[in-house]
């Protein structure tokens, strides 16, 4: 089984909480480890809350979530003018109210990659293991083939999807 969760969102704070608890419910569903689903959330948020910020002209992004064997593989994809970064700042000042959340991202993620578009917009890729409680529906569902047919993990290729300069009503993003 695979579980995918593909919306386009507004750029505005409140496009945030939606997509956050979609996921959320779909892990919990699942039973995922509640410090996993945490982990998750909050890397969600970051990387959402960045495009909202910084993702200028583009009106809308879109969140792509794909939960299949045991990771869960988030993601953001926006039309703006693109982020530098490789020239991001390692570390915020101490006091500063901004400026965390691409540390916070890579804290949590077991792989982060960023794709920068060139005026096209930026991809934020986050993958994170998951593990799940005892007895999960998840263990059988998203594990099953992977155990019945004995094989690993196989890795999950996309960095470089291709995304229009804007999200227009009606048209998609193609994110593998």
């Amino acid at each position: 089984m695979e579980a995918t969760i593909a919306l386009r969102l507004p750029r505005d704070a409140a496009s945030v909480p939606v997509i956050r608890q979609l996921l959320d419910a779909s892990l919990g569903a699942l039973g995922v480890e509640p410090q996993i689903r945490e982990d998750i959330q909050l890397m969600l948020s970051e990387a959402c809350s960045n495009v909202i910020q910084h993702a200028t002209p583009s009106d809308d992004y879109m969140v792509r979530t794909e939960l299949s064997q045991d990771r869960c593989v988030i993601k953001v994809v926006d039309a703006g003018n693109g982020f530098d970064f490789a020239g991001a700042r390692p570390s915020p000042p101490s006091t500063s109210e901004h400026g965390r959340g691409l540390l916070i991202m890579k804290a949590l993620a077991d792989d982060i990659r960023f794709v920068n578009r060139h005026e096209r917009g930026s991809i934020v890729c986050l993958e994170k293991k998951l593990r799940f409680v005892k007895n999960a529906p998840g263990m059988s569902l998203l594990l099953n083939e992977e155990l019945e047919l004995g094989q690993g993990v196989p890795e999950i290729v996309g960095d470089d999807p291709h995304v229009g300069d804007h999200l227009p009503a009606g048209d998609h993003a193609h994110v593998k």
